[in-house]
């Protein structure tokens, strides 16, 4: 192992949650559990992963237990895999103990698409899309306990805790936004009332799996919708989002930009992830451009090379802007990515047909 990574390849514990190394598979939408049960290849798909020393692996978005979570949206997803039902909840143990029995550590990341879903499209196209400024307080209240209710049942399957879609303007973002949040009621108006979604979510969750089942919350500045949104426009209107959510219960913020390196306010160097350590106290996993010399949308229009930025990255890490290193690409092109950079050995090239497969 070359010196410059050997941080990246310390344990890391937080509570119950105890992993091997640094190093995180980041969710990515597969589209490949028909009717939201993911089969054995879905298994063994995350259990390469882990037998390649990915320290943890965060599913690809999984529907909670609504009929307006997910559908179709103008990204074209389908077959998207849920939390509930006898047939999903048996193809996720799989999942986990094939994990497990590698030594891996495995946590869902659960999903609303909010107002991304495309109206009329299955597996429930009778229901509305939901958006924040068209929510009843009962339509709120269902969709909290729908969260609950997938949260119990990943802590009851074996998951080793739970992650919330927090960003990229889907259900709990758009709440969190001002351009999407027009309400003027206690659901939202100023940034501390636009965090209240979010927060008693994530209050209920914590109530429903006790203390010591981890709860991550993914946090992003851009949306699918506009790539440079900000969220917050200062720090001190981060300070006030990730406060809140400390606050509620959340253990570990996983904080999702385009490239990990890139300055988040002006007048400092730091990235997105190291002002959200800073502010919250928490531990933090950054994301976003490792491994490749474009960032994900670019690369799906241009020409895209691996690249080792890992000296930027450990640079970072040890000035303590975070503490978990997320993997989107890198790990899909190629399950042994960790073991390579143990070895010192290439990266797989870039491959744009990995996106339709489960390799």
């Amino acid at each position: 192992m070359r010196p410059s990574v050997e941080p990246l390849f310390t344990s890391f514990e937080y509570g119950n949650l105890s992993l091997a190394n640094r190093f995180v598979m980041s969710p990515m939408t597969r589209n490949f559990s028909p009717d939201g049960v993911p089969g054995d290849n879905v298994a063994s798909y995350y259990t390469r992963r882990a037998t390649a020393k990915t320290g943890l692996i965060i599913t690809e978005g999984i529907g909670v237990n609504h009929p307006s979570a997910i559908g179709h949206s103008t990204m074209g997803e389908e077959n998207i895999p849920v939390l509930h039902g006898e047939a999903a909840l048996a193809g996720w143990r799989k999942v986990i103990d094939d994990v497990h029995s590698e030594g891996g550590k495995i946590i869902p990341q659960l999903w609303h698409m909010g107002g991304a879903r495309l109206e009329g499209t299955p597996p429930h196209p009778e229901t509305k899309s939901m958006r924040p400024d068209d929510m009843s307080e009962d339509e709120i209240a269902e969709i909290i306990a729908a969260f609950v209710s997938s949260a119990a049942n990943a802590k009851a399957i074996g998951f080793d805790g739970v992650a919330l879609h927090g960003g990229h303007g889907y259900l709990i973002d758009a709440f969190l936004w001002k351009q999407t949040n027009r309400r003027d009621d206690a659901w939202g108006g100023d940034i501390k009332r636009r965090t209240r979604f979010a927060s008693e979510l994530v209050k209920a969750i914590r109530a429903e799996v006790g203390p010591d089942f981890p709860i991550l919350f993914r946090l992003s500045q851009w949306k699918m919708q506009d790539y440079e949104a900000k969220l917050a426009e200062t720090p001190d209107e981060l300070a006030i989002i990730t406060g809140t959510l400390v606050e509620a219960g959340v253990d570990i913020f996983d904080v999702s930009t385009r490239v990990f390196s890139v300055p988040a306010f002006v007048g400092s160097n730091m990235g997105l992830a190291g002002w959200v350590r800073k502010l919250s106290g928490k531990p933090v996993m950054t994301v976003g451009g490792i491994g490749f010399d474009k960032e994900l949308a670019a690369s799906f229009a241009e020409p895209t090379s691996a690249l080792d930025n890992l000296d930027e990255v450990v640079r970072r890490f040890e000035a303590e802007e975070f503490d978990l290193v997320a993997l989107g690409r890198a790990l899909l092109m190629d399950p042994e990515w960790v073991l390579k950079v143990q070895a010192g050995e290439p990266f797989e090239a870039f491959d744009l047909s990995a996106y339709s497969r489960l390799d």
